[in-house]
């Protein structure tokens, strides 16, 4: 083992080093109030040689030897990496951060109410919760399902188109249902207040796609202020394929909770913005809830303010949305079907209907409508 000496002096003092591969020391002769410095440096092989006995590799080092006094940058980071002075990086845009889906919940919880049913006397008494609802304008303005509000089976004649709301910040008043529209289940509710309204922003439906996070705010068997979160499971469920009859309509399916109480609150992104209204779930399942398309729900609402009531076309055609599978299995079936990309197929007419007056014959595809290509139903019949 080779040793090597140092040696240097000044005025008075002389420092001397001796450092061999296992150990190293450092003394000095005179003055003890004298101030100086002194750098060393070490051979590149040495520094690993002069670890104490009891470091090992889980153990980071507590100290450090130098002349500076305040220790390298690398060192002062903490053990996840990260130095004292630098801030925590903020997640990227459209990244989810630890706190994401609580930051969407703040930005609607305030203006998510429970509606109750009113009874006893004058109505003072809230009743049983029958859903919930949020405030979309400042003058009290409610969204809510149609079927949360009014009376289909004479369980809430009594109400005469009355409603106990109650907000999140514990504020009560008596609700009016102005608009209704049962085959949507799209409800409008009002109420006055002399202090402001908190409101929820109304985003869009339109860019959702399988897969993107949402999170469910409501008042699920009366307790208020309950959030859920899941993905959107399905941006075009048909009522077709749920079984329901009369008009055709689509829903975004969801696999956040829901449960009676929730009907009439909002569906959110992760932007805190509605882009929904939670309508039904399947009882006999889990993970599958449906809402309205906030879309679709903008146009009932012009409707209301129109004319207080939606105006739906009748056409009388049944229609099937084509796309490429569909199509080359029709081609299949006969070879004379029409050569098209896209398209709606009607494969049934009313008798006596305006289709029929119109000139539309089983088995037609239709491509364009009033001057515009069409490639889907809901561009046909948009609610």
């Amino acid at each position: 083992m080779s040793d090597f000496l140092r040696k240097f002096s000044t005025r008075n003092r002389i420092a001397a080093i001796a450092a061999a591969a296992g150990s190293a020391f450092l003394y000095t002769n005179g003055s003890r109030n004298s101030d100086y410095t002194a750098s060393v440096s070490i051979p590149a092989p040495l520094p690993e040689s002069l670890r104490l006995p009891w470091q090992t590799e889980l153990l980071a080092p507590l100290f450090s030897v130098g002349s500076s006094p305040v220790p390298p940058s690398d060192i002062r980071k903490d053990i996840y990496g990260v130095s004292p002075s630098e801030e925590t990086p903020k997640p990227c845009s459209g990244c989810l951060g630890r706190d994401s889906f609580a930051k969407a919940a703040a930005k609607v919880g305030p203006a998510v109410v429970n509606i109750s049913a009113l009874q006893g006397a004058y109505g003072i008494t809230p009743g049983k919760s029958i859903g919930s609802g949020t405030i979309i304008n400042e003058d009290g303005t409610i969204l809510t399902c149609a079927h949360t509000v009014v009376d289909f089976y004479g369980l809430r004649a009594s109400s005469k188109g009355k409603v106990h709301i109650t907000l999140q910040d514990g504020r009560t008043f008596e609700g009016t249902v102005v608009n209704a529209d049962l085959q949507s289940d799209v409800a409008i509710v009002k109420i006055n207040s002399k202090t402001p309204l908190p409101t929820a922003k109304l985003g869009s439906s339109r860019k959702l796609q399988p897969g993107d996070w949402v999170i469910a705010v409501g008042c699920p068997l009366s307790l208020q202020n309950t959030v859920t979160a899941g993905i959107i499971s399905c941006v075009d469920r048909k009522s077709t394929d749920l079984g329901l009859g009369g008009v055709r309509r689509e829903y975004l399916q969801t696999d956040c909770a829901i449960n009676p109480g929730n009907s009439g609150g909002p569906l959110v992104n992760i932007d805190g913005e509605v882009i929904g209204v939670n309508i039904m779930k399947v009882l006999a399942a889990d993970g599958l809830s449906f809402a309205f398309p906030i879309d679709s729900v903008t146009k009932i609402i012009e409707h209301f303010r129109k004319s207080r009531r939606v105006v739906r076309p009748w056409v009388g055609l049944k229609m099937i949305d084509l796309n490429e599978m569909i199509i080359n299995q029709l081609k299949e079936r006969d070879p004379t079907f029409p050569n098209v990309k896209k398209g709606i197929l009607v494969p049934m007419v009313t008798p006596g209907s305006p289709a029929e007056r119109a000139g539309f014959s089983p088995g037609d595809v239709v491509i364009e409508f009033d001057g515009y290509a069409v490639e889907s139903i809901k561009e046909v019949l948009p609610y």
